[in-house]
């Protein structure tokens, strides 16, 4: 049986955390181009998703979507850089790793599907306060 493993979905959001602190500031020129950049990625990762079918599509749009999310408080964090933004950047990656847990657990039934979601509910508290506690400091 598939299980969601909580400590690898910590660990990813802390290491995110990280690099998304040493970015520094882009100027408004990059800032568009990166964003016309995120933004075509997007579409072209949402148009790939339709070669799939059932959940597997949900999963590949719930991924496409996340990344899309992500990418776009990663640059915002870069383009004015304070722990407001940075912030927001880990919770992106929170709200994405969390959706795609739960699509995945789309997959299961019964008990199984239970434990999973409450799985990723469980990560997603977890990684959100640690994301707190680092605003914190």
């Amino acid at each position: 049986m598939k299980t969601f493993n909580i400590t690898a979905l910590v660990l990813a959001i802390a290491i995110l955390g990280s690099v998304t602190a040493i970015a520094g500031n882009i100027s408004n020129d990059e800032y568009k181009a990166y964003k016309d950049k995120i933004d075509a990625s997007y579409k072209v990762a949402k148009e790939k998703c339709g070669s799939f079918s059932g959940n597997a599509e949900d999963i590949c749009t719930a991924e496409a979507k996340g990344r899309h999310d992500v990418d776009k408080a990663n640059l915002e964090a870069k383009h004015n850089p304070s722990a407001k933004n940075q912030y927001e950047a880990r919770i992106a990656q929170v709200d994405a790793d969390y959706s795609v847990a739960i699509e995945k657990c789309d997959d299961f039934n019964g008990n199984a599907k239970d434990v999973c979601t409450a799985e990723a509910k469980a990560a997603k508290g977890e990684a959100t306060n640690a994301a707190k506690v680092e605003m914190k400091h």
